[in-house]
């Protein structure tokens, strides 16, 4: 068994999420957001080096050791996966592996809220899954497109770095494809994408303008577009993507966003009371009002339409945390961290 497989084990075993290596440190786990110390020695860099000669391909391992990031996804056959990024530190090379779910789980079961489910039956245009990393938006995501999968029959192209969940077909026909391995970038993956005839995309990360202009391309050519953004409201996304452009480009972005963006899922992970983690979610579906709100750079009318359709599913994150605190999920502490308006959940 390869060394990384005993520490990969021994983090499962013990219920965690993510195994950090680095030189000069032992192993450590994530274990409902708390970093645990394993009872290793520490790496120095042949160890390290020796460690992940054992699992990366080699063509990415030489890629990694002429100074460049490195994604992918690494298998224990029949128990788990795990989407692995390589990266140099001060100290030397470093690794985090974090696991993803075996199985795709359905939107009811994972408890998520119902508005996502007609984001799923949109014809065309932009749907923007958010939040940081390890909030789940791969999660998310997967479930919708399992969603579309149960429901329509659809063309679905996805592009990762790397792939996570990989689909089996039912209604719908799936593409998988993993950038660097099978496309030089997300934007040429597009720009295939744009040739191959999908009803679906999956953007892994909206990471660089051309990235962002391509997808406002297809949700205008009348393909359904997924992607996620590092964002944890629905009125900081639209800013980010717009603020990513050049200022004499904002104009045009705000125009073409407007007449595409279908709707943004924002989500962060909540320490629960008695352990473990539980999502927070803030919605924005479609409504009328809202191209003209982003074509006017209106953040706080953006926020007025969520407030007010809450029976059409939309909320927001303080309202999805005030739930989980009427609830008895989470405490008033950790309410008071995740909020936007600090002041609703200040104890006095």
């Amino acid at each position: 068994m390869a060394e990384i497989d005993t520490l990969l084990e021994e983090m499962l075993q013990q219920g965690g999420s993510d195994l950090h290596l680095s030189v000069g440190a032992p192993p450590k786990i994530r274990v409902g957001g708390e970093i645990r110390e394993l009872d290793y020695e520490s790496f120095n860099d042949e160890l390290m080096e020796g460690l992940l000669q054992e699992f990366i391909p080699p063509y990415r391992m030489e890629q990694f050791l002429e100074g460049r990031d490195v994604d992918i996804a690494y298998e224990i056959p029949d128990k788990a996966r795990f989407r692995t990024n390589l990266f140099r530190n001060h100290w030397g090379p470093a690794a985090v592996l974090r696991q993803i779910p075996n199985d795709i789980r359905s939107v009811d079961d994972l408890g998520l809220p119902k508005a996502l489910k007609p984001l799923a039956t949109q014809k065309s245009g932009l749907v923007l899954v958010t939040g940081p990393t390890g909030s789940g938006k791969s999660t998310t995501l997967a479930a919708i497109l399992n969603h579309i999968n149960e429901n329509q029959c659809k063309e679905i192209i996805t592009l990762e770095d790397p792939v996570e969940f990989t689909h089996t077909n039912k209604k719908s026909t799936f593409i998988h494809r993993e950038v660097t391995e099978h496309t030089k970038s997300y934007a040429s993956g597009l720009r295939s994408a744009m040739r191959a005839d999908p009803d679906v995309i999956l953007i892994g990360e909206l990471r660089d303008c051309e990235t962002m202009r391509l997808a406002l391309s297809c949700a205008s050519m009348g393909m359904l577009v997924f992607a996620t953004v590092h964002t944890n409201s629905a009125a900081k996304t639209i800013d980010r993507i717009i603020d990513a452009f050049p200022a004499d480009e904002q104009d045009q972005i705000r125009i073409l966003l407007s007449e595409s963006l279908r709707g943004v899922v924002s989500q962060i992970l909540c320490r629960a009371q008695g352990g473990g983690l539980v999502p927070a979610f803030e919605i924005l579906g479609y409504h009328q009002s809202l191209p003209n709100s982003i074509r006017q750079n209106s953040l706080a009318s953006i926020k007025n339409i969520i407030d007010q359709n809450r029976d059409d599913g939309m909320i927001s994150l303080d309202a999805s945390l005030r739930e989980l605190l009427n609830t008895g999920m989470i405490d008033q502490d950790e309410a008071y961290m995740k909020a936007n308006d600090k002041s609703a959940f200040a104890r006095y």
